[in-house]
Parts: C-alpha cells; sequence; structure tokens
C-alpha cells in the first residue's frame, strides 16, 4: 500500500553541491527529529533517500531539506516519489552507490578553515592542537584533493592515510560534524608538514605532541621575520611569502621571482589586521570573510605597514584572510614576531603556472625561496588564488570577480538556454580558462593563466580532462576564438582531428564578452554591448578592441567602434606604450614623423621614435586597430608613463591610479559615422601636458571623457534600436573609474547596465560566453 493510517514513503533525490559539505549527517539528524525511518546515500547524481513516517513529519522534512540545508551546501533541486509503505522505523546512512550513470554529483570548492576548527587549533587541551590540516564537513579542501565522485576518501589524495581509531570513530559517527569529513585527519594519522632548506635538505617533522616546540610552522614564521623568502604549500599549490612591511625581502622577492612591478598579494589573520592596510567597506569585508576567502581589493591606507615595494603605481591593495590553517598558525606565530600581514603571491617564477607538486616546486622555486614549508597531502589540481572587488553600477554595489578560482571553482554557472548536446569551450590565450556545459549547466575552469608556454597549455588539458572526467562531459562541439594562431585555438583543431566527431564553431571574441555578461545575468539579449579590451582578433581580420556591438547570444552587428589607427610593431606595442602615443598623435596632428614630446624626451630614444612613426605610416607590420586598451596606453606614455611595462596593462592601471577625485573637468570625444573619435582627447592631453598641468588632472580629465564619451554612444544604439539593456565588457573594465562612471551616467539616463560579476570582465570570461554562444547556436535560438 502507499500509504497507511497517516504514513508514507517517500524516495527523495536532492541535487546540487550536497556532497562533502556534511548533507547526509544533516538529513539523519532531520530524519532522527521527525522520527522519520529509511536511509541516505550519495550517489553519482547527488544525494539519494529514502523517507518513511507521519505525513505531516514527511511534509516538513521535504521543506527543511532545502531551506535548512548546511551552509556549504547548495541545494538546486529536490524532487520525490511515493513508494509502498514498509513499516522501517530506523533511520541509517547507507554506503555510496556504485556508478550507474553518467556523474551529475557537484564537487564542493575548497572552502576556509571554520569557527569550530579554529577554535579546536588553539585549544592545548585539544588533541589537534596546532595541526596544520584540521578539518571538518563544514571547512577544508574539496576540489584540490578530489580525483573523482562519489565524493569519498578513497577518490581523493587522502587516500593514502589510514585513520586512526579515534578519527575513524569521528568520520563513522553521524552525529559528528566530521562525520564522513574525507580529509579527516589528526596529528597521529593524517598529512605532517616538514621545513626544508632550498636545496630540500635538513627535513623538520612538525612535533605530534601538544608542545609545538619548534615545529615547521614557526621555524617558517622565524624565517620569515629574519627576512627569509619561504615557499609555502597551500591548498592549490605553492605560495611564495615574505614579511611585508620591509623593503629588502618584498624587493629581494621581486627580483628573484622577475616581477618587476605587478602588485604582490597580501595574507593577514583576520579582519582587524586587514582594515589597518586597506579602507575596506562593509561589502568588502563581507568578501573577506566569505568561505571562498579571495583576494579583496580596497584603497590602501597612507599608513598602512606595508613596503611601497609591494604594490608600485596602484593606490589599491590585494588582502585576503588565511583560509587555512596552516596559515592561521604562520601568523599567529608572525604576530608573535611582529609581524601582522605576509606577502603571499602565487608560486611560480614569471608567467608559469603555479607549482603544486613538491619536487617540481623545489626545482623551479629553489632560486626564489630561502626554506620550504610543504607537506605530503598531495594537490591533485592546482588551484590560484581567486580576486574580487565591491563596484558600483549605478545605486547597487556588487561584487565581480576578477579572478575565479580557488574557493569559487568547480561550481557551475547556469546558462539561459539549455544545451541540447554537451559543450567545450576553449577560451582566449590570456587569462585562460575552459567551460564545459551540460545541459543548462557550465562549469567554468579555474584560472589557469597565460597559454605561452608549454607548462601553461599542459595545465590547461589536465584541466579540461579533468573536468570532463568529474562531470561526465562528452563534448560533441567545441567553440574556440576566431583567432587562427591561439593556442587555444589550436587545442580545439586537435580535438576535431582526433576524435573525428567534435563539431567547430569559431567564435568573434568580443561577441563572446557580450554573451558572458548577458548570460551570467540571465538574460539572452538583446543589448548594446560597450566591449573595450587590448586585443580581439575581428571579423574583418584586423584587432579589434573598442567595440560598441548590438546583439545577443545568436549574433551581433558592430554598431560603432574607436576610431581605428596603426599597431606599430603588432604586439610589441602593448609593452612599449610609447609606440601608441607616437601613432596617435600622428593620427591627431597629420604629421607622419612627429617629435618625441617633452614628456617622453630622455625616455625614449628619436631615432627609434622615427622609425615607428615610419613603419606606422607605411603600414608595416602594424595592423589596423581600433584597441580603447592601446589608447590607454597612448594618453598614459604622453604623460610621461616611460618606455616599457612589465606586465599587461600596466600603463592603463598607473593612469587610473593616477586619476584625482577631485577633478571634474574632461575633453572631447565625439562619436561620429559611428566611431568615437580619440583626436580631439589625445590632442588636449598633449596640450595639457605641454602647459604642465598636473598627471593627476590630466588622468581624471580623460576618464571622464572616456566615460561620458562611451555612455553617449550606448544611449544613441540603443534608443536607435529600441534596446533597454546596456552591457560593459572586457579587460578596460577592470578599470573601476570607466566601469563606475559608465555605469552611472548609463542607468542615470534610464537603461539597465550589466557588468560581470561572478566572472571576470577580461578573457577570463571568454570561454563561459562562448559555451553561451554555442549552446544559442545548437537550440537555434
Amino acid at each position: 500500500m502507499a500509504a497507511t493510517a497517516g504514513i508514507c514513503r517517500m524516495r527523495v533525490r536532492v541535487g546540487g553541491t550536497v556532497q562533502g559539505v556534511g548533507f547526509r549527517p544533516f538529513v539523519f539528524r532531520l530524519a532522527q527529529e521527525l522520527a522519520l525511518g529509511g536511509w541516505v546515500r550519495n550517489d553519482e547524481r547527488g544525494v539519494e533517500l529514502e523517507i518513511e513516517g507521519a505525513r505531516d513529519a514527511v511534509d516538513a522534512f521535504l521543506l527543511r531539506v532545502r531551506e535548512q540545508a548546511p551552509p556549504l551546501a547548495r541545494v538546486e533541486d529536490v524532487s520525490w516519489q511515493p513508494l509502498d509503505v514498509r513499516g522501517e522505523r530506523s533511520f541509517q546512512i547507507a554506503p555510496s552507490a556504485a556508478p550507474r550513470r553518467h556523474a551529475e554529483a557537484l564537487v564542493a570548492p575548497d572552502t576556509a578553515t571554520c569557527a569550530d576548527c579554529l577554535a579546536e587549533l588553539t585549544d592545548q587541551r585539544d588533541r589537534r592542537f596546532r595541526y596544520p590540516f584540521i578539518n571538518c564537513t563544514n571547512c577544508g579542501p574539496r576540489f584540490t584533493i578530489v580525483r573523482g565522485v562519489p565524493y569519498d576518501r578513497p577518490l581523493t589524495t587522502m587516500a593514502g592515510f589510514a585513520m586512526c581509531a579515534a578519527c575513524r570513530a569521528e568520520y563513522d559517527n553521524p552525529l559528528d560534524r566530521r562525520f564522513h569529513a574525507q580529509p579527516n585527519a589528526c596529528p597521529q594519522c593524517g598529512p605532517q608538514a616538514r621545513l626544508l632548506g632550498a636545496e630540500g635538505d635538513a627535513p623538520h617533522l612538525i612535533m605530534r605532541d601538544a608542545t609545538h616546540v619548534a615545529d615547521a610552522v614557526a621555524g617558517a614564521a622565524e624565517l620569515i621575520a629574519a627576512g627569509a623568502i619561504v615557499a609555502i604549500k597551500g591548498l592549490g599549490g605553492y605560495h611564495l611569502a615574505c614579511r611585508a612591511d620591509e623593503h629588502a625581502p618584498v624587493a629581494a622577492l621581486r627580483t628573484r621571482k622577475r616581477r618587476e612591478d605587478r602588485p604582490f598579494a597580501l595574507m593577514v589573520a583576520d579582519v582587524h589586521a586587514a582594515t589597518g592596510l586597506a579602507m575596506f567597506a562593509e561589502e568588502e569585508i563581507a568578501l573577506l570573510r566569505s568561505p571562498a576567502r579571495p583576494i579583496v581589493l580596497a584603497p590602501r591606507r597612507a599608513d598602512a605597514a606595508a613596503a611601497e615595494a609591494v604594490a608600485p603605481g596602484a593606490r589599491e591593495l590585494g588582502v585576503m584572510l588565511a583560509y587555512t590553517p596552516l596559515h592561521h598558525l604562520l601568523l599567529a606565530d608572525a604576530h608573535e614576531l611582529g609581524i601582522e600581514a605576509l606577502v603571499m603571491t602565487s608560486g611560480n617564477v614569471c608567467d608559469e603556472p603555479i607549482a603544486y607538486e613538491d619536487d617540481d616546486a623545489i626545482m623551479r622555486l629553489k632560486s626564489i625561496a630561502d626554506a620550504f614549508l610543504l607537506h605530503d597531502r598531495p594537490v591533485h589540481m592546482r588551484t590560484d588564488d581567486s580576486l574580487a572587488r565591491v563596484v558600483s553600477v549605478g545605486a547597487r554595489r556588487r561584487a565581480q570577480m576578477l579572478r575565479r578560482s580557488r574557493g569559487y571553482v568547480p561550481a557551475s554557472i547556469a546558462l539561459p538556454v539549455v544545451a541540447e548536446r554537451d559543450l567545450l569551450a576553449c577560451g582566449a590565450e590570456l587569462k585562460s580558462t575552459f567551460c564545459l556545459v551540460r545541459g543548462a549547466r557550465a562549469w567554468v575552469g579555474h584560472h589557469i593563466g597565460d597559454l605561452g608556454n608549454w607548462e601553461t597549455l599542459r595545465s590547461f588539458r589536465e584541466g579540461i580532462a579533468h573536468f570532463q572526467r568529474l562531470f561526465a562531459v562528452s563534448p560533441r562541439l567545441v567553440a574556440h576564438d576566431l583567432h587562427p594562431d591561439y593556442l587555444s585555438t589550436s587545442y580545439a583543431l586537435e580535438r576535431e582531428l582526433q576524435d573525428g566527431e567534435p563539431a567547430l564553431l569559431a567564435v568573434q571574441h568580443h561577441h563572446a564578452h557580450l554573451a558572458a555578461v548577458l548570460a551570467e545575468h540571465g538574460e539572452r539579449g538583446p543589448a548594446v554591448g560597450a566591449i573595450y579590451d587590448g586585443a580581439g582578433y575581428g571579423s574583418d581580420e584586423t584587432v579589434w578592441g573598442g567595440e560598441l556591438l548590438l546583439g545577443d547570444l545568436q549574433g551581433f552587428v558592430r554598431a560603432g567602434h574607436l576610431r581605428p589607427v596603426r599597431l606599430p610593431g603588432g604586439d610589441s606595442a602593448a609593452r612599449e606604450p610609447w609606440r601608441m602615443a607616437c601613432e596617435w598623435i600622428a593620427e591627431t596632428t597629420g604629421d607622419p614623423l612627429p617629435p618625441v614630446p617633452p614628456s617622453l624626451a630622455g625616455i625614449v630614444d628619436p631615432e627609434r621614435w622615427a622609425a615607428v612613426a615610419r613603419i606606422a605610416g607605411e603600414g608595416v607590420a602594424s595592423p589596423i586597430t581600433t584597441s580603447v586598451g592601446r589608447l590607454c596606453d597612448a594618453v598614459a606614455a604622453i604623460c610621461g608613463a616611460g618606455e616599457r611595462v612589465s606586465y599587461e596593462g600596466q600603463a592603463a592601471v598607473e593612469l587610473e591610479a593616477l586619476a584625482d577625485p577631485h577633478e571634474r573637468g574632461s575633453y572631447e570625444m565625439p562619436f561620429e559615422d559611428d566611431q568615437l573619435d580619440a583626436r580631439p582627447t589625445i590632442a588636449a592631453v598633449a596640450a595639457d601636458v605641454a602647459a604642465g598641468a598636473a598627471r593627476e588632472t590630466i588622468s581624471a580629465r580623460f576618464h571622464s571623457t572616456l566615460a561620458t564619451a562611451t555612455a553617449r554612444a550606448c544611449l544613441q544604439i540603443a534608443r536607435a534600436h529600441g534596446v533597454s539593456l546596456v552591457v560593459l565588457g572586457g579587460g578596460v573594465f577592470q578599470n573601476r573609474l570607466l566601469l563606475e562612471g559608465v555605469a552611472a551616467r548609463v542607468e542615470s539616463a534610464g537603461l539597465r547596465a550589466l557588468v560581470a560579476e561572478r566572472l571576470p570582465p577580461n578573457d577570463g570570461a571568454i570561454s563561459y560566453g562562448q559555451a553561451a554562444i554555442a549552446a544559442a547556436a545548437v537550440r537555434g535560438g
């Protein structure tokens, strides 16, 4: 019988992120509270359970299982069907089911240490006192240790650590918060930390008792206090750490790492220490404290105890809170030695991917680090720290990702259309990510970096293979960038040749930017898109980068763009901003060989300047570009930014940092014949420089000009086509002044501005945009 005297039985399916987050113990406790019988288990689709009992208790269970789920769970759907009553009164947690079909269970991201574990970490009476790998179902490693699904210990990198009797008792007790916590361990049975010299010598095991005399973490803190650089193995790979308050170790780290100017991230123990470094508002503090623990950008305090070399030329500091027990111990020990903040930057050299395997890390980082603080829990998937900030979009304050990785990946992001076949999108070349799709669910991979070397390409390939296994995606369509020379494009073509089955879809770069912002907001379009970046392969085979598009997920038209100029020397122009200054001055004045402006005298060799002017005038190795990124470089150079930059967009970043927030002046930048004409802007900037105006004033006027001109152009196009949405996308919109300025002007005119939030505005979102376009193409709308 289906029901007896008010008793019923249901089979319930719960989908979403429900494995490795304490969901089964939660179900067990809820069933006991409601006097329900049955069972619960993990399987390849998520969580499956059966409940039996009074009908009102079953109804309460079905409501509360969604509304009261554990903090790390993300319940996406709950479905049920009636079964015959069996008279079952007890409830149990059953073993995970053997896979019967493709996997649908979602793997949780790595999560910062919870308050309960932190309390135990610092309690001298607790058996895990100062144990650097303490965790429970509410915190700890997930994505970086998982090899497959269901998420059970044998399918993680903890498989080689047999639990002691005490840990096993916790693991088997449904009422314990460590019930089926797959990384569960203690000093007697779990991973151990070691402190090694730069050559991998002098191993120093952490003490296994509660005295922690001279343990590995304390030893690392003492080395850092003395000015050393220490490579530290974290959740997703290695960091390079030094004290942040002294110039010498920070400068040494820059020299050894070959990272001349790009800002370093800082790590602190708590919000109090963070607010001593930067001006964090309520929304930024919420980001800092979130379980994902991203690096959060905020304006630097004038009295911040951080060397200028931490973030040269930048007004903001990137700060994160400690997110592993090892970090908490290290910062507590550093505090005892008078240090509040540590530089905590990726463990790599220059543009290489982060090191995550011990032998490889020692080999690659021994020329940088004076010592290594490592441990024997393997990292399965390297993962960088995420980077975020809070921006104003009209009257709204919104968190925005600038790099999406640890703490967020591999959480899926919904698509506004359902893909009728499995998809792979390969992304772009810089800030590389990939995206796999099944149905309406998109898995955007972790930040990989720039596909400029074999090691990064290997990481890209391994990441795709890992996600395909985890989420059982078998792509039948592969989307890629239109650029024929991108390594991501080559990878897509290679898959077609090897597999013979996946169809290919080439997606224009800026259309992908437009689609990414639309799709993450659940929109299909149409919208006007101001898509500004450094470079993207255009449909006309020129270098686009200042685009005003009118489109949706299915297609676009180029409704406008920045006035095109030459890109002298191609990619060299991005590394030497003065090249674009030369070209824009020539375009503005009509002089094919303009003199070197006074601001660059003594910085740029006049003969090189003349040579660049000639090749641009002749069109030799100088493709046509509409890049707003390179326009910003030109303005920065005219203001005397220098001869060369050491990282992408540096000149524009430093120009933004100069802007006087009190300046209200601006220049002219007309929008005529579908073109934003920056020649009057360049002429005015050059005149201000010649007149001795402050660079801070010029920067503020330029940003105001570009924001006003962009908003006016978007409004004109929107009104002409009856569109109410305006999308702001592309790497240039990492510029806070520009993004907030355009958004405010657009919304004050009655239109709705959409900006990247869950994904970055830069090329880290390209794969998701490609996936959205491919899904719409397969569906035919």
